[in-house]
């Protein structure tokens, strides 16, 4: 039974850093991601990792984000720093194996539930 579990939301002041993990569980795939989705918009890809330790970011969060993947601890990580008003969201993390699209959601069928950041 694949388990995503998201913690670490909350909120935060402009220019102010939140860590986001992900702790996975019951298979490992060959790609984690970070999506997000704020109110009334669609879900976007944030942040990708593959089992080769390549990254993907969008370009809205390039050199202000990082992703990163604990295998001992099969935990996924968002470092998000320099944090901007239109950060808020819901993010949630992703996994799937065969990714070809890794910042695409068609891309993923198994998610967690989600964690909220708010930045003020």
């Amino acid at each position: 039974h694949v388990q995503l579990v998201e913690s670490g939301g909350g909120s935060a002041l402009a220019g102010g850093s939140v860590r986001l993990s992900c702790a996975a569980s019951g298979y490992t795939f060959n790609t984690y991601s970070w999506f997000r989705q704020a109110p009334g918009q669609e879900r976007e890809g944030v942040a990708a990792i593959d089992s080769d330790g390549r990254t993907s970011y969008a370009d809205s969060v390039k050199g202000r984000f990082t992703i990163s993947k604990d295998n001992a601890k099969n935990t996924l990580y968002l470092q998000m720093n320099s944090l901007k008003p239109e950060d808020t969201a819901m993010y949630y993390c992703a996994a799937g194996s065969g990714v070809i699209l890794p910042l695409d959601s068609n891309e993923y069928n198994h998610w967690g539930q989600g964690t909220q950041v708010t930045v003020s």
